[in-house]
């Protein structure tokens, strides 16, 4: 089994507790754990900072990067926090209208037609040193309620990470994290 992870920091496993923001190593970061835990290749796309893709450039850049690590079995895509970080008023909505009209694209590559697709809701944000204001919590909590509808529209599988521990900074995972998501993930895919 093979599957490709494609996501933002917590899937590139970015940890910010080093001076400059370095990655937490193999035996840490989630898609590895699930890796060895279903015994399955994974492809790790994680990338700081990825919105979900949204302009022509974004979605064509999103589409060579996959085609590139294709074929698969599984596509698991866990984005939509940046979208919320980088608003000048964030809002649910955004993140999910954006993959609302991402996700159709990479299921149309030829290598990954037969691929399944699974929309994982990022855990909600907490308050921390990104993460100052009310309004980005409660934007990030509703995320996942609207992620649902829309793989629902998609015909596509759905997980709600749901809270997990968070850094000091309210938005990237802890050790325990990784561990707890890549649990999650391997029950769900095991069926």
């Amino acid at each position: 089994m093979t599957l490709i992870c494609f996501g933002d920091s917590n899937t590139w496993g970015y940890d910010a507790r080093s001076y400059l923001g370095g990655r937490y190593d193999e035996g840490t970061r989630w898609p590895c754990l699930l890796s060895s835990a279903l015994g399955a290749e994974v492809r790790e796309l994680g990338e700081n900072g990825r919105c979900v893709p949204h302009t022509a450039a974004e979605h064509s850049r999103a589409l060579a990067e996959l085609r590139r690590a294709a074929p698969a079995d599984w596509l698991l895509v866990m984005l939509g926090g940046n979208d919320l970080l980088t608003a000048d008023e964030p809002l649910a909505e955004t993140p999910a209208a954006r993959m609302e009209l991402f996700l159709p694209r990479p299921r149309a590559l030829p290598a990954l037609e037969q691929a399944r697709t699974l929309l994982i809701a990022p855990p909600p944000f907490v308050r921390g040193a990104w993460v100052g204001t009310d309004r980005l919590v409660s934007e990030s909590r509703r995320l996942a309620g609207l992620y649902g509808r829309v793989a629902a529209r998609l015909g596509i599988s759905f997980l709600d990470a749901g809270a997990l521990p968070l850094q000091y900074d309210g938005v990237h995972f802890t050790e325990e994290a990784h561990r707890l998501l890549a649990g999650k993930l391997a029950a769900f895919i095991r069926g």
